[in-house]
């Protein structure tokens, strides 16, 4: 049956530059000399406004996800959080590597108000530690999830909790085993990235998904939904994502005609700029500040298209925007 409920409007909102962890392949990555902005409160209360304005007039629910660097080291995030949920009505999500879920009340806090809690894992243990430059971090991780979903059955409700793996050369044929470790945690959703990032880090040239790696993860995924599927566990992202991914390990380019931008995703990042990806927030972003009202806010599909028309920016011709191509697709496994 098809459901009538319309569907969200996915904010994800990078509030924040800063990071206490030294991933070697991410650019927020605390060792890196450089420039750490981080959203203004006063802006993002304000823009939480419009957001609901815009769910009450179109009867269409806003999630908003925050995201960083590391959102959890943003230091209002509790109290514009509890504004958003409790005042607002609006739906909110979190990704985090985790360092920061042992902080007092911050377990209860996100037990109460969120719809989703997304966390990072990029292998077990060992490897884990070692790619995210923080010695015992997996363990830490494992409890505050074990923690967070005792908490979810202990009241009844809570967030859907779900992971995030960075897939590489060293690591990709310890999937499996990864994924049935989350799901002891209480993991429900796994999703996936190719190694990535702006500026490549130094590991680049030898850990870079092949072409081999995508066809064997391909092949290898069907079997894996299925055995995961049996103990509740799901794997997002689909055939159009295989296929990305597949192109990008091949160094085709995949330009991307119509993304739709803004329809159903918006990016804003920590300068306040709205955007239909986070890497096109300097050419087509629009200050937060000139979106006044719901109605401002459902013009910028238009507004987006309309620059788009008129100049396609560079990642428009290699769309590295994963949600374009369907990294969230829920796959059943047959």
């Amino acid at each position: 049956m098809l459901s009538n409920t319309p569907r969200p409007l996915v904010v994800v909102w990078r509030l924040t530059e800063a990071c206490d962890l030294s991933c070697w392949f991410c650019e927020f990555n605390r060792r890196l000399q450089r420039p750490r902005h981080s959203a203004r409160a006063a802006d993002v209360l304000a823009f939480g406004q419009v957001l609901a304005d815009y769910a009450a007039r179109s009867g269409r629910p806003v999630l908003v996800s925050w995201l960083g660097g590391e959102p959890l080291l943003w230091p209002p995030l509790r109290q514009v959080g509890q504004h958003f949920r409790r005042e607002l009505g609006l739906s909110l999500g979190l990704t985090t590597s985790g360092e920061r879920l042992s902080a007092p009340g911050l377990l209860e806090h996100l037990a109460d108000l969120y719809a989703e809690v997304t966390v990072s894992v990029d292998g077990l243990a060992e490897f884990h530690d070692a790619v995210r430059g923080a010695h015992g971090l997996f363990a830490r991780l494992r409890a505050a999830v074990m923690d967070l979903r005792r908490r979810r059955a202990d009241q009844g409700r809570g967030p859907l909790i779900r992971a995030n793996t960075i897939l590489m050369h060293s690591n990709l044929r310890h999937f499996e085993p990864l994924s049935q470790e989350l799901g002891d945690w209480g993991i429900e959703e796994i999703t996936f990235n190719a190694l990535g990032g702006q500026p490549p880090g130094p590991g680049y040239a030898k850990q870079s998904l092949t072409p081999d790696d995508v066809a064997w993860l391909r092949a290898e995924l069907p079997g894996l939904r299925q055995r995961l599927a049996a103990r509740g566990l799901v794997i997002r992202g689909g055939e159009r994502y295989l296929g990305r991914l597949a192109s990008s390990a091949a160094g085709e380019a995949v330009p991307v005609a119509d993304c739709h931008p803004g329809a159903d995703f918006l990016f804003i990042d920590e300068r306040g700029r709205a955007a239909p990806c986070s890497f096109t927030a300097a050419g087509y972003g629009v200050p937060i500040q000139q979106i006044a009202c719901g109605d401002d806010l459902a013009r910028l599909p238009a507004r987006f298209s309309a620059a788009r028309a008129e100049a396609w920016l560079p990642p428009c011709h290699d769309c590295p925007s994963t949600q374009v191509f369907g990294k969230f697709d829920l796959v059943r496994a047959a």
